[in-house]
């Protein structure tokens, strides 16, 4: 093992070279032994008819080796792409010596008849060579060393995942985990592979000393890549995984960099690829303006925008901080893309109405994507008054002057939380919708319309972010009630949905976006607790490693969310986007509310505001509960 150990340390021309002469010996030994086989003894012939024939074929196999590029493929991984080129360069050259035999005066049966055994002994010498070497390099490389692990696919990923691992000091793959069944109780790559489904699973690969699972079939679908993580959920291992195809194919990432599971592959679904008639529609070579271009959904929009080629972007944010970081990664963004959009940011509120007159006297703008709003339930729910002025009145005075200025399309974003409404977040989101519906009617030049969702992952007030934290620090993971339940969907996908059902509307329309099947929160935090490799510690399991704490629902918190507050809906041409139709509210008499609301708090006496009578008095079902 020692002399293998100091082989690793070689440079590559003398490793190369190692293998050159390896494979001139083992040709110059397939040519006599196919001889032999062929004459059916052994022949009497020349010294100098040997000799010849000795170096033609040492210099023959490398020679072919070489242009086929046999040495560039890594020892060892023993890919099935290193059979299938041993096989090439021995048919090769096999071929070329029958060619040989054949102009040298043989006849033309005997040459191809010693052509192809010399190529079959050479590639049973080329497989059975490298196996044994692959063998003695990766047992080197792996004894008794580091983290011992299972792989979950033993396909051509998983198998070059365990070479990559042996050559480290941190890892030791010491079993396969695979589907098919052809392969169970077969080696692969030395290793064992085992039946994911086995009742005995658990003990045989505790008994392994088995700490870690990693998942090695990069080219999953997002679907069939959540039933096998719900699956490996309920052991008691850390999982983690290989990145995905799309991410090895860009060079983004390496096989061998390892990575926690996302709480996106536990809820994930197949995408459906967009429609670039609507992406494009409402941005390409627009004046495009995203309010609250800072938080989790305006920042995405941003960068979806952007990579849709405006021809300027401005972005409207009131955190400075926010403001800087958007900038910076848009700045970065556009350098990379090459393109000549216009950006501009500006800091700044929705509620003020002078500063968003001058952002449309200065710049042509096409299209409004209105992300900024205050959505942090229990925060709002103390602060009812700015939640009313920065959500509702913040929606009016952005809606009017950007109707005054003649923007082509308007999209407010929206929530699950303004669907009959607990609580004055969603109340007050709620107004927002019944603003934006009723200026559909007032300002017919301008398409508005809004969408309506539920909870992204990975947003500033997702509990994805949370139970994470929580867990790292050794828990309790808090949880307001058992039952509680949420829908969920990836930012990106949101916000690609979000930029498509703006392009369908004419005029008034909710959408509403398919969120999947809801989530219960209670078993989301399990899960995330079992992949980190750790236990839920409860009544049956006292010893476990994190505590799940019921601390009771937050004030104006729901079981459950809806996205639809009658059974009007229909589809559209995407499939993940519905069209719902709503009732409306009366233009006058809202705009009146809205006004002598707007001037109350201009004048100072907003103590005298009675928020939560006013959403009561506009949103059916708030304030009955």
């Amino acid at each position: 093992m020692l002399s293998f150990s100091r082989l690793e340390t070689l440079p590559r021309s003398a490793k190369l070279a190692i293998l050159i002469t390896s494979d001139s010996v083992m040709a110059a030994v397939a040519v006599w032994f196919a001889v032999l086989l062929r004459a059916g003894g052994i022949p009497v012939l020349p010294g100098l008819y040997i000799s010849i024939v000795t170096v033609l074929v040492m210099l023959l196999v490398p020679a072919v080796a070489i242009v086929f590029g046999y040495y560039r493929l890594v020892l060892r991984l023993g890919t099935p792409t290193l059979v299938a080129r041993s096989a090439l360069v021995s048919g090769v050259s096999g071929l070329i010596l029958g060619g040989i035999g054949w102009y040298g005066g043989t006849t033309l049966m005997h040459a191809l008849g010693l052509g192809a055994v010399f190529a079959l002994v050479l590639f049973s010498q080329f497989v059975l060579s490298r196996a044994f070497a692959r063998f003695l390099l990766n047992r080197n490389g792996g004894r008794g060393r580091g983290m011992v692990v299972a792989i979950y696919g033993a396909g051509a990923a998983g198998q070059q995942l365990a070479a990559m691992l042996r050559r480290t000091a941190e890892y030791h793959p010491l079993v396969f985990l695979d589907d098919a069944p052809d392969l169970h109780g077969r080696m692969v790559e030395g290793l064992p592979v085992l039946a994911p489904g086995d009742a005995k699973l658990v003990g045989q690969l505790q008994s392994k000393g088995v700490e870690q699972i990693y998942l090695a079939i990069p080219s999953l679908k997002a679907t069939r890549r959540r039933e096998i993580l719900e699956s490996l959920g309920t052991l008691p291992f850390h999982v983690r995984s290989v990145p995905g195809l799309p991410e090895l194919m860009s060079g983004d990432a390496k096989l061998d960099q390892l990575t926690e599971i996302s709480i996106e592959d536990l809820l994930g679904r197949d995408p459906v690829p967009p429609i670039p008639g609507l992406l494009e529609k409402c941005v390409r070579a627009k004046g495009v303006l995203i309010t609250g271009g800072g938080g989790s959904i305006g920042s995405e929009l941003c960068r979806q925008v952007l990579a849709l080629q405006p021809r300027e972007l401005v972005v409207l944010e009131r955190s400075e901080i926010a403001l800087y970081h958007i900038e910076q990664e848009l700045l970065t963004q556009a350098a990379a893309l090459g393109r000549a959009t216009e950006l501009s940011f500006q800091l700044g509120s929705v509620t003020d109405a002078p500063r968003l007159q001058r952002i449309f006297a200065e710049f042509d703008i096409d299209t409004v994507y209105h992300a900024a709003a205050y959505k942090h339930v229990p925060i709002v729910e103390h602060n009812p008054l700015e939640g009313l002025r920065n959500n509702a009145l913040g929606t009016w005075k952005l809606a009017r002057v950007a109707a005054a200025a003649g923007v082509g399309y308007f999209v407010l974003i929206s929530t699950d939380k303004a669907v009959r409404p607990t609580n004055v977040m969603g109340a007050t989101k709620r107004v927002s919708e019944l603003i934006v519906q009723a200026l559909a009617d007032e300002y017919p030049d301008s398409v508005f319309s809004m969408v309506r969702f539920g909870n992204v992952l990975d947003s500033s007030g997702s509990v994805v972010p949370l139970f994470r934290k929580q867990i790292e620090n050794g828990g309790p993971i808090t949880l307001t009630h058992q039952e509680v339940t949420r829908f969920f969907m990836t930012i990106p996908e949101a916000v690609q949905l979000v930029i498509q059902a703006g392009a369908m509307a004419s005029g008034g329309e909710v959408f509403v976006l398919d969120m999947g099947e809801p989530v219960k929160i209670l078993d989301l935090a399990t899960k995330m607790v079992r992949l980190s490799g750790l236990t839920v510690r409860d009544r049956t399991n006292p010893k476990g490693n994190i505590a799940i704490e019921v601390t009771g629902l937050r004030p104006g918190e729901k079981l459950y969310e809806e996205l639809l507050i009658g059974g009007d809906i229909s589809g559209t041409e995407h499939p993940r986007i519905l069209r719902a139709q709503e009732r409306k509210a009366d233009w006058n008499r809202l705009e009146e509310e809205l006004q002598s609301l707007d001037s109350a708090m201009r004048e100072g006496i907003s103590s005298a505001v009675d928020v939560r009578g006013l959403l009561g008095r506009w949103v059916a079902g708030y304030g009955a509960q």
